[in-house]
């Protein structure tokens, strides 16, 4: 990982917990997978802290660009499964 996370400094430590918490789930994604429940969790925990989809919108962009991993894309997919599923996102 030659990158890092879009943090806003504002956050508590442990809102800015969940938001880490919620990129690393997007990297396992691509990287191993992950269970979409335990995805959809740390989704759920990321959008306590980021309630605005302006601002998931832009930090999620951020990301992106950084990591080449896209939030959005993984999200939507976890949606679309069903809860015993296994998240394996193909490509960066």
């Amino acid at each position: 990982m030659d990158y890092q996370y879009p943090i806003d400094y504002t956050w508590s430590t442990d809102e800015t917990i969940k938001v880490i918490q919620f990129f690393q789930a997007i990297e396992d994604a691509y990287e191993k997978g992950i269970g979409r429940d335990e995805l959809m969790n740390r989704y759920r925990s990321f959008k306590e802290v980021v309630p605005s989809k302006a601002e998931e919108k832009k930090l999620c962009g951020e990301f992106e660009q950084m990591s080449g991993y896209s939030p959005y894309r993984t999200v939507t997919k976890a949606k679309e499964q069903s809860a015993a599923d296994r998240i394996k996102m193909k490509d960066k």
